[in-house]
This record gives structure tokens, sequence and C-alpha cells, in this order.
């Protein structure tokens, strides 16, 4: 059953609560405690990973706004997950929802299993989930929208894109029945956050000033201790999709080790070679571009694959944002779509290729070629990039009719620190 699950991109940690009376008796003790780690690790990853990352990447006057919107947001994720989040993406419905089942966890009690752990424990390891997708998705319009517009969106956009995704993919929806392989988050997370980050970053339009005045990270120190944390955040990410502490757990870990550090290596190589010098920045960014890449494979892939995907996704990333973003004329303030949109789709398609038991990975299912799996993960990825674009588009113009999306000129020179919140992140 666990083997087929796999096979339809499904992990056990993705089980619907339908498939819950399925398993033991009793909670694994082991294994409950592995999920409530690794579900606090990606916690950590949005609280503060993201948020640090994130706000040294802009200038010193608007540090503070982002992390305001990181938090805020994280809060209204969580909310919205237990009210109504969590039924839709995993409770029974048709290809694209979920139901009402488990609305506000209804019939979800401290006996309640899924898997081998606790019920309450995967409302929660998908919650973060949830959280750290929406997070990711405020780095591509930063420094020039109204906080009320990021509120709105974010409720709006989890509703209607994040939540029909995770029920595709991990829920038991159309693209798990399929066969789309995404063992943590190519699709549900990555693509579908940086898909409308691109859209905000249209819509909002450039900041001011842009494209002639430089516009550069403001503490470089803080990138890196955002990096750091999402990295060692990012085990829980991929070791938890497992579903229990097992040796596809241990699969995933290690991959996620080995490709990371491909990336970082060949981003950062790379960049020495165009740009005459390694950086730091380079090799954060590097970083990132691996662990994106690596997740929609990290249980099903063998490790010299994973090397392979690392290798090619850190190289991936950097043209992601020197080549194509210059290609899409758009201000992507954090390379939103250029990291997590392209390593996320380089990844999702390799997936499909280094899945296959020739190439050391764990095998398709029965009577699946390559080619075929590889035609459904590029299936995945598309249906993802237009599904949140029209979902973004959408909540983002509901947004600016009820607030407006983007704060005057003159305040968004000023910072938004000040204006939106009135605080100052280094007061003289």
């Amino acid at each position: 059953m666990k083997k087929r699950l796999s096979m339809l991109g499904l992990s056990a940690a993705a089980l619907a609560p339908s498939l819950a009376q399925a398993a033991p008796a009793a909670i694994d003790k082991a294994d409950n405690a592995f999920m409530m780690i690794c579900t606090a690790l990606v916690l950590f990853m949005t609280l503060p990973g993201i948020a640090l990352f994130y706000g040294g990447l802009l200038r010193g006057k608007n540090v503070l706004s982002m992390l305001t919107q990181v938090m805020v947001t994280f809060a209204l994720v969580c909310v919205l997950w237990v009210l109504y989040g969590y039924s839709l993406a995993f409770s029974e419905g048709n290809a694209f929802y979920g139901g009402f089942d488990t609305a506000m966890l209804k019939g979800i009690g401290i006996d309640s299993i899924t898997g081998s752990y606790s019920q309450l424990v995967h409302v929660a390891f998908q919650c973060s989930f949830a959280c750290i997708t929406v997070a990711l998705v405020v780095g591509g319009f930063a420094e020039r929208i109204r906080f009320s517009a990021v509120i709105i969106f974010a409720a709006i956009w989890f509703t209607i894109s994040y939540l029909p995704i995770a029920h595709m993919v991990w829920g038991g929806g159309f693209l798990a029945a399929d066969g789309a392989l995404d063992f943590a988050g190519g699709t549900v997370v990555h693509i579908n956050a940086a898909s409308a980050g691109l859209i905000g970053a249209y819509l909002l339009g450039k900041r001011a000033g842009f494209g002639k005045e430089a516009f550069k990270p403001h503490n470089l120190p803080m990138v890196f201790t955002g990096t750091s944390i999402l990295y060692i955040g990012w085990f829980g990410f991929n070791a938890g999709s497992a579903g229990e502490a097992n040796g596809v757990a241990a699969l995933a870990f290690l991959n996620t080790v080995v490709a990371t550090a491909g990336a970082i290596l060949s981003w950062v190589f790379a960049e020495w070679l165009v740009r005459g010098k390694p950086s730091l920045l380079g090799a954060c960014s590097g970083c990132i571009a691996g662990l994106v890449a690596v997740t929609p494979a990290a249980g099903t892939v063998g490790v010299g694959g994973a090397l392979i995907i690392g290798l090619v996704g850190g190289a991936a990333g950097l043209w992601g944002v020197v080549t194509l973003k210059k290609w899409l004329n758009v201000d992507d303030t954090c390379d939103v779509f250029g990291v997590h949109g392209v390593c996320g789709i380089v990844g999702c398609l390799l997936t499909g290729v280094f899945t296959a038991s020739s190439l050391g990975g764990t095998g398709y299912a029965e009577g699946v070629t390559m080619g075929h799996q590889v035609w459904i993960q590029l299936l995945s990825v598309i249906i993802t990039l237009i599904w949140s674009s029209v979902a973004a588009f959408i909540a983002f113009k509901i947004a600016g009719v009820l607030v407006g999306l983007r704060v005057p000129e003159e305040q968004e020179r000023e910072g938004l620190d000040i204006n939106s919140h009135g605080e100052s992140a280094y007061n003289q």
C-alpha cells in the first residue's frame, strides 16, 4: 500500500483522513516523535528562516515590513487551516477539492491516527507547509505593497490555489490519481508560490527607481542566517514527508544534504566564471536552489540522481535570476520565480527521470515508462503554473478593488517600515 502511494506522489505523511482507518490501532511513539520534530523544523523555516532570508535581501527601510508580513500571514494561514483548510485539502471530495468533513478538525481527537502517528500531528505538519508557501509568495512583490492587500491576497490565494493543488497532489485528487510524483512540495509549494509571486510582481509594477538606482541587500549576514535556518529546517520538510522514521526518510535526508551541496558548488563556480568573483549571496542562493530542486525527488531518487539534480538546479537558478528575469522584464524582489519557480520545475521534471530503478531510484508504478512519467511531471508543472497564476490574478484584483495594491510613491521611497508599521529597524 505504501509503495503504491509513493508511486502516486503520496507520502504516508500526506494520507487523507479517510485512509486513517487502515492505520494501526495504536500510535507508534517513535514515528509520532519524529513527525513532531519534523513539524517544528518546518515551522522554524518560516519563523524565522524565510523572514530573515527575505528581510536581509531588502533595503534597510523595509526589513520590518517583510518580517511583519511573514509573521502575520503565518498566523492567518494557521487559523484558516484549522477552520477549513485541512478539510478541503485532505478529506474526501472531488478531483480538485476535499469536503468539509473535518472542518474545525471535527472528528479528529487524541486517538485519531494517520499512518502510524497522531492525526493531530498530521494536521500540524501539513499546516507548516501551507504557512511557508504563502510566506514564500510575498518575496516577489516586497517593498511596495500595502499591508492590508497582503492579508486579503493571502486569505484568498490560500483558499483557491494552495488548497486545491495540495488536494490534487497529496489529498488523493486529480494529479495523484494521474501518477504525479511530488514527494515534498515541488508543485504544491515552490511552483505554486513562485507563480503567484510573479503575477504579483507584474501587477504591482517595478519599484520606484528600479533599474536606475542600486538596490542591494542591506544585510548579507541576515541572509546567511536565514539560509542556514532554512537548510536545517528543510530536513523536516523532506525527511518528514516520508511519514515515519524509516529508510525513505533516511534517503530523503541524505539526498537533501547531497543535492544542496552540489547546487551551492554549481552556482558559486558558475558565478565565479561569469562574474569573476564568488559571492556569499551566490552561495546562499545556490543553497536554496538545491533544496528546492531536490524537494519533489527526495524520497524516490537515488543519491547519484540527487547530486545531478542539485548540480543542474544550482546552474538553473543562476540562469533564472540573471537571464530569465531580464527576459521577463519583471521586478521580482527576492527572485521567487527565478529560484523557486525555475528550480521547482527542474526538480519536478528530473524526478520523472531519476526515479527510474535503472538510475538508482525507487522505481515507477507498474507499467509506467520513463517517458510517460516525465510527461505526467510536465503536466503537473503546467497545471500548477496556470492554476496558481489565475488564482493569484483573481486574489490581487480583489485586494486591489478593496484596499488598493500599492502604497503611494512618497511612502515607498521613505520606506514601508515607518509608513506602514510606524517602526524602524535601525534607530539612530
